[in-house]
């Protein structure tokens, strides 16, 4: 049998409301980066045949544009779609305890909720923005994929 290689695929979408305002900040050498939370709600029914829901919180970063764009576009309780990878980071806490966090590096976040909602003004398009660097953290392999992936077809 040949010898078959695993795919290295890191993907996932959610979709979801904001449990709290974005935090944003920049990072030593200026680059800006927002961290937030995305409550996505499952509805199912139970053996009893009775409708539960169960709720998964889900951490979110994104960088540079991106992380401006939610700094300006989001706050609590906004609905909104995201795409990108899972990563895992390990940081010390105030107490000295390694900790160690799954969260999405969000590559593409789409916001839900009507533009103008507040002043009368409706817009049903949802406005999305991409992290235009994240290609810059791809293995060549991984950017030729995509490359090959985004070309079109005949």
């Amino acid at each position: 049998m040949a010898d078959l290689k695993m795919p290295e695929l890191n993907s996932v979408i959610i979709a979801g409301n904001l449990t709290k305002d974005p935090i944003y900040r920049q990072t030593t050498n200026g680059t800006p980066v927002v961290n937030f939370s995305v409550a996505s709600n499952r509805r199912y029914r139970d053996s009893k045949d009775e409708w539960q829901e169960d709720v998964c919180y889900v951490g979110v970063v994104a960088w540079n544009k991106l992380a401006e764009s939610c700094r300006d576009k989001l706050k609590k309780g906004n609905a909104c779609l995201v795409e990108g990878e899972l990563q895992s980071r390990t940081f010390k806490t105030e107490k000295g305890d390694s900790k160690t966090i799954v969260e999405i590096k969000a590559r593409r976040i789409q916001f839900l909720n009507k533009k103008g909602s507040g002043s009368g003004e409706h817009h049903d398009e949802p406005t999305a923005f991409e992290d235009d660097s994240f290609e810059k953290h791809l293995s060549p392999e991984d950017t030729a994929l995509l490359g090959d992936a985004t070309a079109p077809t005949i």
